[in-house]
């Protein structure tokens, strides 16, 4: 499975080195973050990881195949 998440803000290169799985887009206040998940255990470790570095997700998506 694919997943975008949309983040509140720009996310910094060493933020961004937290999440080594995801590929990073900078767009006008706010970040594309999106690559693989393998499963649901893996998306809701992301969801973790983006709270625990106070990181506001404004939306999340799972892309076509």
């Amino acid at each position: 499975m694919r997943y975008e998440f949309r983040i509140s803000g720009v996310v910094p290169d060493t933020l961004a080195a937290s999440f080594p799985e995801l590929a990073r887009i900078p767009v006008p206040e706010q970040t594309l973050l999106f690559g693989s998940v393998a499963d649901e255990a893996h998306l809701y470790g992301l969801l973790t990881r983006f709270q625990s570095l106070g990181l506001r997700v404004l939306e999340m998506r799972r892309l076509p195949a």
